[in-house]
């Protein structure tokens, strides 16, 4: 699992007939203390994550594995909405 910001969504209308219907967000990919790696991933939302939520993906075959991405061409899928979380007894961020 990793944590990241959703930046904005991506449309695409063609897409493979089995990602009909998913919203496709655009996750700028963080590190533990709250830093923006530079990376970006586009991923399933399972969650009904907003623009600008810390979220918890998965990336992979482990994609493949919500209610939302089951048996999907996934390679990444949002599934979660971060409150808040805490590293070494300090809160790093709270919602």
């Amino acid at each position: 699992m990793n944590l990241g910001r959703v930046a904005g969504t991506l449309v695409a209308s063609r897409k493979e007939p089995l990602m009909e219907g998913l919203t496709l967000l655009v996750v700028r990919q963080l590190d533990v203390d709250n830093t923006e790696t530079g990376g970006y991933v586009v991923a399933v939302d399972a969650v009904g994550a907003g623009v600008g939520e810390i979220v918890m993906y998965a990336s992979g075959s482990s994609a493949r594995q919500t209610e939302a991405t089951q048996n999907r061409p996934a390679d990444a899928v949002v599934m979660a909405i971060v409150d808040t979380w805490d590293v070494d007894g300090e809160t790093v961020y709270t919602k």
